[in-house]
């Protein structure tokens, strides 16, 4: 018969538990934005900024990075393509481009958080991790 774990070693297994389904939130692609952005800058809340761990508002940051990131190049493909006079296919096409490639990113780093990898993208984790 296995040893039954300690009473703290299950309150610790439910933190870590809560805290991986808080980062699977964060990647959710555009609604998770907001709990990240909530997480990383939200002050007063119930919990204090010690009690966020570290990889939480690594991940937090790489959610509003890819966030902001898509946004902003979803907004410059809007505007240059009625600047530029593309055709509305082209729009829309770089547009569906766009979206696809951040809900593909998003759906990648759930599988990794899933297989408890790192969660690391080039460039973005660098960017993200400059947010102030």
């Amino acid at each position: 018969m296995p040893p039954r774990p300690s009473v703290d070693e299950g309150a610790f297994a439910d933190r870590r538990e809560q805290q991986r389904l808080r980062l699977f939130i964060y990647l959710i692609p555009l609604v998770g934005f907001f709990p990240a952005l909530w997480c990383f800058y939200g002050k007063g809340s119930r919990r204090s900024a010690t009690l966020v761990s570290r990889r939480e508002r690594q991940v937090s940051r790489m959610a509003i990075t890819l966030g902001l990131g898509w946004l902003v190049a979803t907004i410059l493909v809007t505007t240059g393509s009625s600047l530029a006079e593309l055709p509305e296919v082209g729009r829309l096409v770089l547009g569906s481009g766009l979206t696809s490639g951040y809900f593909l990113v998003n759906f990648w780093l759930m599988v990794q958080l899933w297989r408890n990898q790192r969660l690391w993208i080039p460039g973005i984790s660098d960017l993200g991790d400059r947010l102030p």
